[in-house]
């Protein structure tokens, strides 16, 4: 085999991968993970089970792939996220509802003892809540005009955004994701009032 002929089917090997975690997120969207099958999956781009594991020995090992590709989606190169990256980035998820169907199924299932994708969840929200910390303490320093700390504010923040998936995947016409999300960075922003 030439070495063009070698990169040929490497660059081939790869759309398919990439069709396969495709296909994956709309099963996974459709079932959710532990009502996807391989076979399903397998069959929604023309290939047997068996030429399906090929690519991905194992259905976690598909899973795993989902999650990044969705990562990979939601990065921001070469720069820091911002407040307004936030506000920017809820708005990007409303237009793309199937990929916020697949994380939430797949955030609701792994709360289970023993589902594949536990451990990437608990790691990513380490990950993430300490990322928003740091984008809190960028934008107000060491404590916000409410008076808590970025790292006391950062699972709030964590738990608006995805709370607010949640509501507005159940009823989009009445939840207004990103306009619900301005009004929460609004929050954060302002002095506590004075109580007698």
């Amino acid at each position: 085999m030439s070495y063009g002929d070698a990169m040929n089917a490497r660059v081939r090997s790869e759309e398919r991968r990439a069709e396969i975690v495709r296909a994956a997120l709309e099963v996974i969207a459709e079932r959710g993970y532990r009502g996807a099958s391989l076979g399903a999956v397998a069959e929604r781009v023309g290939l047997t089970q068996q030429g399906l594991l090929h690519y991905f020995p194992t259905k976690g090992a598909l899973l795993v792939a989902v999650l990044q590709e969705r990562d990979q989606w939601d990065a921001v190169p070469d720069t820091r996220w911002r407040v307004d990256l936030l506000a920017s980035l809820v708005e990007y998820n409303a237009m793309r509802p199937a990929i916020i169907q697949t994380f939430s199924a797949l955030l609701g299932e792994s709360v289970t003892e023993g589902h594949p994708a536990r451990a990437y969840f608990t790691e990513r929200y380490t990950r993430v809540r300490a990322s928003m910390a740091e984008v809190l303490r960028a934008e107000y320093g060491d404590r916000l005009p409410n008076g808590l700390t970025p790292e006391r504010t950062a699972p709030l923040l964590v738990a608006v955004m995805d709370g607010l998936q949640y509501q507005w995947l159940l009823d989009p016409e009445s939840v207004d994701m990103p306009g619900a999300f301005r009004d929460f960075l609004r929050l954060l922003g302002e002095e506590p009032t004075d109580r007698d």
